[in-house]
């Protein structure tokens, strides 16, 4: 369980917490809780997210269980630099989706007192690694991975299955497109599909 820092002022250095794992599991839902308790507490706090992420709405951040909070769409990791000026708290929703330079970007805040709380997918639909996120969990202070449940075994999920058809890594999806699945799942999943293109 993540027990919240206090944010200090006039502190030199604030940090970086990561909330990663497959889709469904809570990500989004953890970071807006964190991010509204901030506001509670009367801190500086601005949110970001990709502006490719238009699925529920363009500017807000919402979780599959439509909780909201407002959000800056920006176009690369770069500008939030520029736009956190001045917060205490600075929350990124879907970082997978982000250059590499997320990582820097991240770290300099962190590096100037800011507390950053990055929500993203830790691997793909192949369950690779995905994009900046190993190297954002390398470098944070706090790691916290949340599980969906698995589909078809009602186990905890660490997956993100899949289910509609394509090989682009980037498809923004719901229940049509992924499901959460366990580790004996996914590669059951896998072996069957690679049967199936086989014949």
């Amino acid at each position: 369980m993540f027990l919240e820092n206090p944010v200090t002022p006039n502190a030199p250095y604030g940090w970086i917490e990561v909330i990663c794992g497959s889709m469904f599991s809570g990500k989004t839902e953890e970071l807006i809780r964190r991010l509204k308790r901030a506001k509670i507490a009367k801190q500086r706090v601005e949110i970001f997210k990709p502006l490719i992420d238009t699925r529920y709405d363009e500017t807000m951040v919402v979780s599959h269980d439509d909780n909201q909070i407002p959000s800056t769409p920006v176009p690369a990791a770069a500008n939030i630099r520029l736009l956190a000026d001045g917060c205490d708290v600075v929350g990124i929703d879907e970082a997978q989706f982000f250059d590499d330079e997320i990582v820097a970007v991240c770290n300099d805040l962190a590096n100037k007192g800011v507390r950053v709380v990055v929500a993203g997918l830790d691997m793909d639909f192949k369950g690779n690694p995905f994009g900046p996120m190993p190297n954002l969990m390398a470098t944070a202070e706090y790691v916290t991975k949340v599980h969906a449940i698995c589909k078809r075994t009602g186990n905890l999920a660490n997956y993100s299955h899949r289910i509609a058809n394509g090989e682009s890594l980037v498809l923004l999806g719901e229940n049509q497109e992924y499901e959460p699945l366990s580790r004996a799942a996914f590669h059951k999943a896998i072996q069957e599909e690679k049967k199936r293109n086989d014949r």
